[in-house]
């Protein structure tokens, strides 16, 4: 049983180009004709991942490719035939978007396209490897995207993401206590807080901590058993007259 094809803007691509030859065509200049030698889209797209070619006949073929980019030609093809080129070099950066960091692979598409189209239009007339930084450019930008987007988490219910449990009683409050050793200079003694449940999402240790005063002590919930202990703090919940 056949796999069905992923239906995003990369196989779009592909169907928009079939059989497509925009106009002009590149031109290959490894030194048999001084006009260039033209070639198909496909026979461009072969060659431009062709290790065996010339690094200086790529980085032209790279440079003409950023030209049609800039052409102002109503209707060209080229803007199309330009991604499709460079589908070689960012399908393997999409697939590793979307498996590690759980993205959606249609978004993931469309964002290594717009930032192909970005480093293209960056490329400067004395670029040796041009292609080579297009690529690179646009896959680290996207990973760079990708990972900002995966630090925030869009959710319905935010109290269910705060970690507060569904059943949790509204009137119920949580308390956070800080209770310093003997003898330590500074808070002599207990502190405690009263939030009420409804807001426990909103309530971080740290936030605790240098709201009292004593950010540069209490530095961590945990206890390693190593060195000396300065402080505890513990949060629990408690009753509404508790």
């Amino acid at each position: 049983m056949s796999l069905l094809p992923h239906s995003g803007i990369f196989a779009a691509v592909e169907r928009l180009c079939a059989g497509s030859d925009p106009k002009p065509p590149l031109r290959l200049f490894d030194g048999t004709d001084r006009a260039g030698v033209p070639l198909t889209l496909v026979q461009a797209r072969e060659l431009l991942y062709d290790r065996s070619v010339s690094p200086a006949a790529r980085a032209a073929l790279w440079h003409q490719i950023a030209e049609r980019m800039h052409c102002d030609d109503e209707g060209s093809d080229w803007p199309t035939a330009a991604v499709w080129l460079a589908l070689p070099g960012l399908r393997r950066t999409a697939y590793k978007i979307t498996w590690h960091l759980r993205a959606e692979r249609g978004d993931v598409e469309a964002e290594l396209v717009t930032c192909y189209l970005e480093a293209l239009g960056e490329v400067g007339a004395h670029d040796s490897d041009a292609g080579g930084e297009v690529l690179r450019s646009a896959c680290s930008r996207a990973w760079n995207v990708w990972r900002r987007a995966r630090l925030e988490t869009a959710v319905d219910d935010v109290e269910s993401a705060g970690g507060v449990p569904s059943e949790t009683d509204a009137d119920g409050f949580w308390r956070a206590d800080y209770d310093p050793p003997p003898r330590h200079p500074g808070l002599s003694a207990t502190v405690r807080i009263t939030v009420p449940a409804g807001r426990v999402e909103g309530v971080r240790i740290g936030a605790l901590a240098q709201r009292w005063g004593v950010a540069d002590m209490a530095t961590s919930v945990g206890h390693s058993g190593r060195g000396r202990q300065v402080a505890t703090i513990s949060l629990r919940r408690v009753g509404r007259h508790g």
